[in-house]
């Protein structure tokens, strides 16, 4: 039996489900899930089922977590592997996922998730580009200290889970990126929870659909 549920929304745009999913998935916790479709802007249902109106949320064992990088952080209380265990780099992949999920408006705003369509070359305005400057060295610094393929070493951990829609917004919108940034996206996109995410995407109803991201301006 489940012990819990995690509540996240349309698979094909919502980052910041990604983000909640793949923490606990990466944890192995025994929750049921539960997809929404987004609405493109509040949703009932999400506001019914969720204590903030927004996904992801979590339930398991008793606790209530309805904030992503909260969520990931729960979840490596229980799989401590997911952040790296030297205290230095620990803090290093700490303030790279914080500062993902603090900052990069401009990204945020031009080049919004839509994991099963491509717009090569739009929406590549000044501030998405300063953003994507900076994703870029973040990335490259911490390959070059690692090895890769991951960005803190060989597992895909903490900080990869939050960039993961990151990855998802290159592919889509397909920017100019250094031989090292696509081969750390490659890396991302071909790990199993990606692919299985990408397929459940695939699969949802063409309901679902929002013209706004499917016909973007």
């Amino acid at each position: 039996m489940a012990q819990g549920r995690l509540v996240i929304g349309t698979k094909r745009y919502s980052s910041w489900s990604l983000r909640g999913w793949l923490a606990v998935r990466l944890a192995g916790l025994d929750v049921e899930e539960v997809v929404l479709p987004l609405a493109g802007g509040s949703s009932p249902e999400v506001k019914r089922l969720t204590p903030s109106g927004t996904v992801p949320y979590l339930e398991h064992d008793g606790a209530r977590i309805w904030e992503s990088l909260a969520i990931l952080e729960y979840c490596a209380e229980i799989a401590p592997r997911l952040w790296p265990a030297d205290r230095v780099v620990r803090a290093h992949a700490r303030s790279v996922g914080s500062e993902m999920h603090a900052g990069f408006r401009g990204l945020r705003m031009a080049m919004p998730m839509n994991i099963l369509r491509e717009f090569p070359g739009q929406r590549r305005t000044p501030e998405a580009l300063e953003d994507i400057a900076r994703i870029e060295a973040l990335w490259a610094e911490a390959l070059a200290a690692h090895g890769g393929p991951f960005l803190f070493g060989a597992g895909f951990g903490a900080a990869d889970v939050m960039f993961a829609p990151v990855v998802c917004r290159f592919l889509t919108w397909q920017p100019d990126l250094t031989a090292t940034s696509k081969a750390y996206v490659a890396a991302v996109r071909a790990h199993p929870l990606m692919e299985r995410w990408y397929a459940d995407a695939a699969a949802e109803p063409a309901s679902w659909l929002l013209d706004k991201y499917e016909n973007p301006a």
